[in-house]
Order: C-alpha cells, then structure tokens, then sequence
C-alpha cells in the first residue's frame, strides 16, 4: 500500500463515524530496530557481547565432528598500524571462514603474525639512531629482546584493530613466528634442507641493500624510476678464435668490440662479453669524431648491424662499414679488459661467449659480462666453464669471480686501483644513505684516460630497489647459503619413494602449481613462470632478529650432519627460544662431545624472513589438532606470488613434496578514486580506522565485497558514500520486516494454497540461494552482494512489499493472503540474514537477535535450506510478462504525480489496452489494480487512443488514465463503490469491515 510507504501511524486516517482509532486497527510495522545504525558506537557493543558469550568458543564447540575447512593465515608483519589493504585482506578471509561455518564445516580461523626479520628490525634501528645509540656495541640478544618486545606491542595493537574489523578467529592463542615453538619448528625445516643435501653454501651475485646490509630476495625489492650513468666501453680485440680471411684480418686487428652498460661501477668486474649468433655484426671504421675525449679518425669498432647508427650517433661519429662479420667470426674472439693497459690485475684474456639473453634492442649487440653482479652473467659464466674449462684455460682465462664490493658498498682489494689501497681511499658504489658514491665516476675517468671510453649518457629507467628502505639496491658476489632448486632430490620428503631422475625442488614445485586450483586462475602461470625462471634460493641474510641459519660448517663450507647436534640445537630453541644459538658457549654446548669445536664454524646468518612465513603450515596446520595441513586455502594480495605462496609452496615441497595448500586466492591493491595509489604526499590515503570512526566496519566490508577484488580496488569518499547508501536500503528493508513481523503469529500456509505472488517470491528465493552458495563456493562475492541488494531494493522493497503492504496492513486476521505474506516475509528474512551474517556481522546479528531475542547468535546459525518445491519456472516465466505490463502502469501514474494529478495510486483506475491476445488474458486473470496499487484498473482489448502512455520497450501496451469512481475507505484509503455496505462501520469498504468485525470479536479494537 503505497500510503504506509514511511509506516508510520500518523500516516494512516483515523475512523470518525465510529470513533475507532482506525489506525490502532492496522497492522502497522512496529520494532525497536532503529532506522539510524549508529554503527561506530554499535559494534564495540557486540565485540563485547561475543566476547562475553565466548562466541569462537562456542563456534568451536560446536562444530565438533564437522568435516574442516581451513584457510590458513598469511602472517602480517608486526610493526605498525593496519593500512586499507589490511582491512580487504582480513575481511575476505573473515567473509570465507564465516560463510564455509554457517554451510555446516568446521571452519577455525587461526591469525598469525610474522614476527622476525628486517621490517622489525629496522624499526629498531631507527630508534638507535635517534638515540645515537650503535646496534653493533649491544649484545645481540639485548638486541633480539627489544625486537620481540615491539613485535609483541604490535601483536596486541593489530589484534584489536582486526577484531574492530568484525574478525572472528582464535586471537587468544594466534601463531607467531617468535614463538619458542615456532622457531623450534622453524630451524628443524631448515635442517631437513640441510640433512637431505639440499642446503648449500655458495658464491653467487645477489641483491644487496648497502643501506640495511643484507642480502635480498626478489620478494623484497620493488622497482622505481631511477637515473643512471651510461658508459659505452671499447674492448681492444687481442686475438681471433677462428681462422678468417686475410683481408678481414686485417681490419679486424686494432678494432675493439664495443659494450652498452648502465653500471660503469661493475666494469672492474669484466669477465667475459656475451653476444648472439641470431644477430648480424659489422665493423665500422670512424671518419670523423666532434667529442673531445673518445674515439678518433681511424678507429674500428665491431657493432651489431641495426644498432651501428644509433651508437655512432650517440657518439658524435661519422663512420663507414668495413665489413659485415658472420656470428661464427667471433667464436673463441679475444679482448683484452678495457683497464688492463692502465692498471695492473685486470685480465688480458676476455673472451667473447654466446648468450641466450643478448638482443638488439638497444645497446651495441655484445653484453658486458661481470658474473659477480648478475645472474644472467653468473649462470653464462658457469656454464660456459662446466661445457669448456679446457679450452678457456688453453688461453690463460681464469675462472675466479672477485668479490669486487663489500658489505658497504666500498671496492674491495680485488678490485686494482679502486680498492682500499688506491689513491684517496677506496671508491664507494653506493652510501649507507643509498646516494650514489664516487664509483663510477673513478671508473668512467680511468676509462677515458685508457682511450676506451666510446661515449657516456643518462638514462632514467626501471631499477630494484629496498621495499623498506626505499633506496637502490646492487648486485653483488657474497657467499651465501642457499637451496638447489635443480639438484636430484632422490624421492627425498615424498615418503621415501623415488620420484626418478627429474626429482628436482623446481620440478616438484611446478607440478604442485598444476594441481593448485587458482582464483584468478590467471594467479597460476604467474606463479608457475616465477617458478620455472627462479635461481636458487637464497636463505641467509646478514641481520640479527630471526631464527638462525642453525647448522655447522668446515672450512669448505660442507654442513655437519649429526641428527643428535640437531635434536640438541631444537630442544633448546623449543625451551629458550633462537636466542640460544646466540647465547655463551652455545657452540660448545650443541657440538657436545663428539664433535672437535676447532674445526666447525657457527653459521650466524639469519634466516630469510620468507622461509620463516613459508615453514608457518609446519608449525601452525600441522601442530594444531584445531587444524589440517594441507589447509584448503591461502589467501593474500597478488604480490604474494613472489612472496609467501612462492616461498611456502618451496618449503613445502623441499621437505614434503607438495604444496601446503589446495587453492590460492588472490587481490588487488587499493587505489583511490581516481586510480592512483594512495601516498599521504598525494592526501589521498583512506585508512580503515578512520571509515570505521565514522561509519562503521559493515561499511567497509560492504565495500570489500562489492567490489571486484581480483583487481585493483578503488576507495574514496564517492565510493563510500554509494556503499553508505546501499547499507540504508538494506537496512531500512530488515527494519520494514522486522516490524511486519511483530504480527507474525507463526501460521503456516500450504504452498499450494498460496497467492501466486508468495509462490513468486519463494521460487526466487530458490533462484538466489543457487546463486549464493556458488558465489560463496568460487568466492564471488561481488555477484552475491549484487545480487542480494538487487532483490532486496528492486524485487522486494519497489514491488512485492509495496503491493503487499495493503494486504499485511488491512487484511482479517483470517485472511489467507495475510497468513502466507506474513510466511513468505519470515522466510525471506531468515534466509536473507543468514546468507549475508559472513559479510555484514555486526548488522545481521542486530537484525537476528531483534527477531529471535532468545537466540544466541546469528554466526551460531546456518543457511537455511530451500524446498525443492518452490522451483516453478512457469509461474516466474508468466509473472516476467506481468511485470512488463506493470512497469507501463506504474510510468503512467509516476507522470500523473509528477503533474499533480493525483498524489496517490489509490486515486486511480486506470484502462490497460494491451494488444497481444495471450499476454491480455495473462494480466486479466490475476487483481491488476493490487499489483498497480490501484483502486481499480480495467483490461482492454480495444486500440488505445493516440495519446495514451506508452514505454518504448513495451510495444502493444498502453494506459489511458482514469481517476477512481467511488469514496474513499477512511481506514486503507482505497476509493470503492462498496464504502458504507456494512452499517456498523459506515465509512469503510466491506474487506475492511469484515476485518475490523473480526478484530472486535477478538477484543482487539480500540476505541479513538
């Protein structure tokens, strides 16, 4: 009834002929569940109710026997205040956990934390340094102590913001990596690394941050724009490898070949240069020059044939082609090191080698190879030395890698002329600031004073930098420990059985990918190409806070494998926590007797943060009875590809042999509005403490699950404020039922006594509810949150509730149609609340516990089920046709109000011509004036006149408008010609007379 739309009393007349207060007579919507939410002031009141009813408690109690669902928590790092992209992370995974509970699983939720490694200690740090205090002159487990002192402050600050999130889960017994057990744990995955051979300790180039003075894995570097130095170096051809033609030769002695480089700092370290058969060469001679430094009239330079032009340009030369140069001619070619003339110690010998990775893209065609600072490099290098050693040693190269930079950043004495011996020091290629040092510039200088300077340039390009100290990294050759990602495992961590020959940790990870269900499934060859491109993995970093690299190692960096050693180091890491390893005469005290002390090395290396967080499923899923490994989910943003799916996914299937998770699901990034990420430089940072301070955390969570979280998400005040306004409908609809339902005496009417219109409603229902579970099942809760707000404003609120009010509000109390609206209306809102508790917590437990005061909780709750019966198709197929017909009705009297016509659809009556036979007969053999909300409404088969209102996407239906004949019922405000039938209520129609005669014998009238 459109007139009770607001539902209140004052809308309604009161009777005047009888005295009877007719609105005391309707069934008015009545509740104490406000209008306004007041949801940041409302929600800590629940927190506190769960807390007080010890709702996880309970959960877990009764779920006992369940078949369990476990996603497993990807630990946040314990060293801040959450960020927005924290708040989508947790309330996914609280949306997941919840929705798979209330479908009959067992589903725990277990937080952890990662608790160890550099975010944490760089927090630290920095307190060192505003105090003027020197990490270094603290005993290190002071140190460690003070680390696990603010990883714990943390814990506690992050645990009360997720729970303000509306996160249910065991926040009184979470898993952290600094737990004594864990670390336990922790250390005994390494050492299964290391008793299985799999754990070795090498020299290799890594990325290496000058700044925090360790090493770093590809997970924790990011890539920002950066400006640097360009060098274009002649290296003098020594001697040709393969016989060429005299004339050739000849033109070819005194020519140099040419490289591009972007780090002038690692030319020290030449060893080799790389180039392509794929490419065609030349060689050029200079004709002319305008720089006053570099090449002359003269010179010969060997260049890739696309690439002559630009380089000669870049150079300010003329020059012409001598001749163009097979790819065979540079086999075995030698050169000599473009400093080997100047200074003492560089090599005379550098040969040119084929490179798979050498292009023509850009720079000269040759790759300048320094296999102590890239893994391209590296890898040429080694394999060329396994395929060749012979040869190479015939011509005096050395297969020895210097170590050219140290830990801060400073040449070292493998590198001639530049090291600490040199004249003014030695020269630093980057500062403990992360500024660029003097490096390049010494070398571009003695590289010019050795005539091998071709020319020099900037370029601002992509380049690695520290994610937390947001400065440049280097790659530089250390040793390090690392795991073979290509060694024959033997069948090792697969119970015994021998997987065969290609038993290797990257195939073993490649195959676990494969059988990974992936959400998007395009997370699955991100991952998979990460994996089958990786090197080896680095393990050890040089900090102090996290578990140790706890193993024993002589002087050739062979590891000691004693199972006793082992058990001794992991009982005290149980009981004393890593400290131990740390501790006085700990070498002593775990080599025991057995082992001479002198001829062992203590490791004192730190774990890579990630193999911390990648061994969480060995400590949490499979030390918790509450849990299962493998879980059947990991959720976390896309950058966790490189992350913790990638190292979890290596730990697991280095000791066990497959991946710790069946599926893994992943999400974007936040953004603002506009696109663009969110920086306090930009002001553009939405935080989830301040969303929530001022509308509430189902706010948020609306928008979390609104929103398409497969991508990157945008969040700002717009958005905010449409997800304000969707929560208002949504909640004014439960409030609107909550109310109706206050008349709700629990009579049930058979389905096939229903009006067609109940039967409707309960056949979408049984529509929607297919939707929902496999929304929830695939995690598509954009598609349910859509679908559900759609019903609730579009089918429920603007069409079945509106026709319905007159019904629910006037009827008898005897009415059938009454009974079974008021059925159909508790079904709709059990199962409406019940379906989005997981998304919205805080309101369905409102709504819930206003309904059913004597519950417990709504979370306690499940799905309810949909009769199979319900299903009619026909019957939505012919109401489909109905509604069309409709919405020309409902335009027709829109346009009338708009006009001021009429105020009310009561005061109509009009004639629907409709032309389609079938579809005429379809509208005449249902009430068309009830589902108008019309007091009357005629079906016509005659041609509507020319002016009638039509809908451009309705042909063959038109409205002529008609105002209503008859007086105006003084209790349901329809205009009738049966006003004044019954006597004893002189001023209302019969329906409304017969229902108040009934109210009367049931002492339930009252008087104005």
């Amino acid at each position: 009834m459109a007139e009770f739309m607001s539902d209140t009393k004052n809308d309604t007349a009161a009777g005047s002929a009888t005295g009877i207060d007719y609105a005391k007579t309707l069934f008015l919507p009545e509740t104490p569940f406000p209008m306004r939410a007041g949801l940041p002031k409302a929600e800590p009141e629940w927190i506190g109710k769960w807390d007080a009813m010890d709702l996880y408690g309970t959960l877990r109690r009764e779920s006992a026997g369940r078949p369990k669902y476990v996603l497993h928590d990807g630990p946040p790092y314990a060293n801040g205040n959450l960020h927005i992209g924290h708040a989508l992370n947790k309330v996914l995974k609280d949306v997941i956990t919840r929705s798979f509970q209330m479908r009959g699983y067992d589903a725990n939720y277990v937080p952890g934390w990662d608790c160890h490694g550099l975010p944490i200690e760089w927090k630290i740090e920095e307190q060192y340094r505003a105090k003027g205090k020197n990490k270094d002159e603290v005993p290190v487990n002071e140190f460690r102590k003070e680390c696990r002192d603010f990883a714990a402050h943390w814990v506690g600050e992050q645990t009360e913001e997720f729970r303000r999130l509306g996160v249910e889960g065991d926040f009184k017994d979470p898993y952290l990596t600094m737990a004594y057990g864990a670390e336990s744990v922790i250390a005994g995955e390494l050492l299964k690394f290391a008793m299985s051979g799999q754990l070795y300790r090498g020299s290799k180039p890594i990325m290496w941050s000058v700044v925090e003075k360790t090493a770093l894995a590809e997970a924790e570097v990011e890539y920002h724009d950066h400006e640097s130095d360009t060098i274009w170096v002649k290296f003098p051809i020594a001697s040709l490898g393969t016989p060429v033609a005299d004339d050739l030769a000849r033109d070819l002695r005194g020519a140099s070949v040419v490289i591009w480089t972007t780090t002038p700092w690692t030319i020290p370290g030449n060893r080799a240069i790389a180039y392509s058969e794929s490419i065609k060469y030349g060689l050029y001679e200079v004709i002319s020059a305008e720089n006053d430094f570099g090449p002359s009239v003269g010179e010969k330079f060997v260049l890739a044939e696309s690439l002559a032009s630009e380089v000669m340009s870049k150079a300010k030369l003329g020059y012409r082609c001598l001749a163009r140069l097979s790819s065979n001619t540079m086999k075995w070619m030698i050169c000599e090191h473009p400093l080997a003339r100047k200074i003492q110690g560089y090599p005379a010998a550098i040969p040119l080698l084929v490179g798979d990775h050498v292009t023509d893209d850009a720079g000269t065609g040759f790759v300048h190879t320094a296999p102590g600072h890239g893994r391209e490099d590296f890898e040429l290098w080694e394999n060329v030395w396994r395929e060749f050693k012979p040869q190479l040693a015939a011509r005096n190269i050395s297969r020895w890698i210097p170590f050219t930079v140290d830990d801060d950043g400073f040449y070292t004495r493998d590198v001639p002329g530049f090291g600490p011996d040199a004249e003014g020091g030695a020269a630093r290629v980057i500062d403990d600031k992360g500024k660029k040092g003097d490096a390049n510039k010494r070398i571009i200088a003695a590289l010019i004073e050795a005539g091998n300077l071709l020319a020099r340039g900037r370029l601002k390009h992509s380049y690695p930098h520290s994610w937390r100290s947001k400065k440049p990294v280097i790659f530089r050759n250390t040793p390090q420990w690392f795991v073979h990602m290509d060694q024959d495992l033997g069948g090792y961590g697969l119970d015994g059985q021998s997987a065969g020959t290609e038993d290797t940790l990257r195939n073993r990870a490649l195959g676990a990918i494969d059988a990974t269900r992936f959400v998007p499934a395009s997370g699955q060859n991100r991952l998979r190409g990460m994996i089958a491109d990786r090197p080896d993995w680095v393990l050890s970093r040089q900090r102090a806070w996290g578990v140790p690299i706890c193993v024993f190692a002589d002087e050739n960096g062979e590891v000691l494998k004693d199972e006793a050693v082992n058990a001794r180091i992991l009982e005290a890491f149980a009981a004393e926590g890593a400290d131990a390893w740390f501790a006085d005469g700990a070498k002593e005290r775990f080599l025991g007797n057995e082992h001479d002390a002198g001829k062992w090395t203590m490791v004192r290396d730190i774990l890579d943060v990630w193999f911390d967080s990648g061994s969480t499923h060995a400590f949490c899923l499979e030390k918790r009875p509450d849990l299962k490994w493998p879980a059947d989910l990991y959720l976390e943003g896309s950058d966790q590809h490189r992350g913790w799916f990638h190292s979890s996914l290596l730990e697991s299937c280095g000791t066990r042999g497959r991946a710790p998770y069946d599926a893994v699901l992943t999400h974007g990034f936040v953004m603002d509005e506009e696109g663009r990420k969110m920086s306090k430089s930009l002001g553009n940072v939405v935080t989830p403490q301040e969303v929530i301070k001022q509308s509430g955390a189902d706010i948020l969570r609306l928008w979390v699950v609104s929103s398409d979280y497969s991508e990157d998400l945008r969040l700002g005040k717009t958005i905010l404020q449409t997800n304000i306004d969707s929560y208002r409908k949504l909640r004014n609809t439960l409030r609107w039922m909550l109310g109706t339902l206050s008349h709700d005496e629990g009579e049930t009417v058979p389905l096939a006594e229903m009006p067609e219109l109940e039967r409707l409603m309960l056949n979408r229902l049984a529509e929607i509810d297919e939707i929902v579970r496999k929304g929830y099942d695939s995690f598509d809760f954009k598609r349910i949150s859509r679908t559900l707000l759609d019903f609730v404003v579009v089918e429920l609120s603007a069409f079945y509730f509106d026709i319905r009010k007159d019904a629910l509000y006037c009827d008898p109390l005897s009415s059938t149609r009454r009974k079974a609206s008021l059925q159909v209306v508790r079904i709709l809102f059990d199962h409406l609340v019940t379906w989005m508790a997981p998304m919205l917590p805080f309101t369905m437990e409102e709504a819930w516990l206003s309904r059913y005061p004597e519950a417990k909780s709504v979370h306690l709750e499940s799905f309810r089920d949909v009769d199979p019966a319900w299903r009619d198709g026909d019957l939505a197929a012919r109401w489909q046709k109905l509604r069309r017909v409709r919405r020309v009705v409902m335009g027709a009297l829109e346009e009338k109000r708009r006009e001021k016509v009429i105020g009310s659809s009561l005061e109509a009556a009009p004639v629907v011509h409709v032309e389609d036979t079938e579809l005429r007969a379809e509208a005449a053999s249902v009430d068309f004036a009830e589902i108008a909300i019309t007091s009357g409404l005629v079906i016509s088969a005659e041609p509507a006149p020319a002016d009638a209102f039509r809908l451009a996407d309705t042909p063959g239906v038109a409205v002529v408008f008609r105002k209503a004949e008859g007086t105006k019922c003084a209790r349901s405000w329809k205009i009738t010609g049966d006003v004044g039938s019954d006597p004893a209520f002189p001023d209302v129609s019969a329906r409304d007379a017969a229902a108040l005669h009934e109210l009367k014998a049931a002492r339930r009238l009252t008087a104005a």
